[in-house]
């Protein structure tokens, strides 16, 4: 997963209702699958994949050979792209009808993916293997057409020497927006340098912000703007109001980059993501994280991806075998953890255990905290990243001062709203 992406849906475009190249059916024959139901002739399986590029190919070679092993007769084929070009490659592949029987895609396609019909149910599965807000997340109208395999979250990192620096207290879970600005007023020295508060002002972390505050971004059938509200105002202003204040706007720091801010003793909180705690082992200063602060509830930005099963496989089975151990296998887990590979999706918080005591940051439940309440991603189909592009340029022109909160509010969610579907 490439943590500093918007949401990558110009592919939706071209997938919606494109289902011409794709089968209904599960198999030539109508069987379920060679070797894993009502045949013994071994098959092989296709997988294409962005998840394993950039360092985890023999993490992933050894997920296949002992899916292999417990599973004689079924081989996986596996195709591994770089993440920039895997949504060209697969939009491809979906257009001409020859996607491989099992696929990567992320949250955000989930929606799109399903509208137009490549995406296969996939049945058989232990949903009770799986946390509840991972799996239920790729589900529609009760049926699950994708299995997440991986999860991070979005937390809140403290500087804690910074904190001890101006007395002020420690994030808690019990904080709020109102905690953290006062700590953030309170550490902030432009004159040093010092700044309290990092958290971009993009369309990720509005939606979640507007759930922190109380609202919601579209209504619940997504067919209508919910984001231009009291609540909503009150999200943008969380975020474009700090800019300048408590976190530095353009020209303001000795780096544009928030990484460099933190990680060289510069800030004092920062709304990131758990991926960046390998690069945050060696810094010369104690840190620590929390499940990042509400205005009247906690709402964290969870980050998943997951495979699809094709709905013109050959081996519908036998696909569904190999999304499901790729998601929770024992394989799965042991090569995750022990090669900072994202989190499996699983429930068992005994499997996970080790990650707990995986060195810095100490307050690593937090992690698994965020997940009992998340923001899931609004998800509408094709114009996903007309939508995002939208909210951010907004945001991006109040904190810039061109513009209120509120005005950029309404401006958001008039562009918006002629690109969501209709109501059902």
């Amino acid at each position: 997963m490439k943590h500093s992406r918007l949401v990558r849906l110009g592919l939706a475009t071209a997938i919606v209702g494109l289902v011409a190249g794709c089968s209904s059916s599960p198999s030539d024959d109508g069987s379920s699958g060679a070797s894993t139901g009502d045949s013994t002739e071994p098959v092989t399986i296709t997988y294409s994949n962005f998840i394993s590029n950039g360092g985890n190919e023999d993490n992933m070679a050894a997920i296949v050979a002992a899916f292999e092993k417990d599973n004689p007769g079924i081989t996986v084929d596996v195709t591994t792209l770089p993440y920039g070009d895997y949504f060209t490659a697969l939009q491809t592949d979906l257009v001409a009808g020859t996607q491989a029987d099992v696929f990567d895609i992320e949250y955000a396609n989930y929606k799109a993916y399903v509208e137009s019909g490549v995406a296969a149910p996939i049945e058989g599965i232990d949903a009770a293997k799986y946390r509840d807000s991972l799996i239920q997340a790729y589900q529609t109208d009760g049926t699950q057409y994708a299995v997440p395999t991986s999860f991070s979250t979005v937390v809140l990192y403290y500087n804690k020497d910074l904190f001890d620096a101006a007395g002020v207290s420690y994030p808690t879970a019990d904080w709020t927006w109102k905690d953290e600005q006062a700590a953030a007023e309170a550490i902030t020295d432009k004159s040093k340098d010092i700044w309290g508060d990092y958290q971009p002002f993009t369309y990720n972390e509005y939606f979640k912000t507007v759930a922190q505050a109380g609202g919601s971004f579209l209504s619940e059938d997504g067919s209508k703007v919910n984001f231009n509200t009291p609540e909503g105002v009150e999200a943008a202003k969380w975020l474009v109001n700090k800019v300048g204040n408590t976190m530095p706007a353009a020209g303001d720091a000795s780096t544009d980059s928030d990484a460099d801010l933190f990680s060289t003793g510069h800030l004092a909180m920062w709304h990131t993501g758990i991926w960046m705690f390998a690069s945050m082992q060696d810094v010369p200063f104690n840190w620590d994280i929390v499940v990042e602060p509400g205005l009247t509830r906690q709402a964290s930005h969870l980050f998943s991806n997951a495979v699809m099963v094709s709905a013109n496989t050959k081996h519908m089975a036998a696909a569904a075998k190999w999304a499901d151990y790729l998601a929770t296998s024992q394989a799965t887990i042991d090569a995750r953890l022990a090669n900072s590979w994202e989190l499996p999706p699983v429930s068992d918080d005994g499997a996970l255990a080790a990650y707990l005591t995986q060195g810095l940051p100490a307050n690593r439940q937090a992690v698994f905290d965020s997940l009992k309440s998340v923001a899931l991603a609004p998800s509408i189909g094709a114009n996903q990243a007309q939508m995002s592009d939208i909210v951010t340029k907004y945001l991006g022109e109040a904190a810039a001062g061109r513009m209120s909160a509120e005005e950029a509010v309404q401006k958001a969610a008039d562009e918006v709203q002629p690109l969501l579907p209709p109501a059902n």
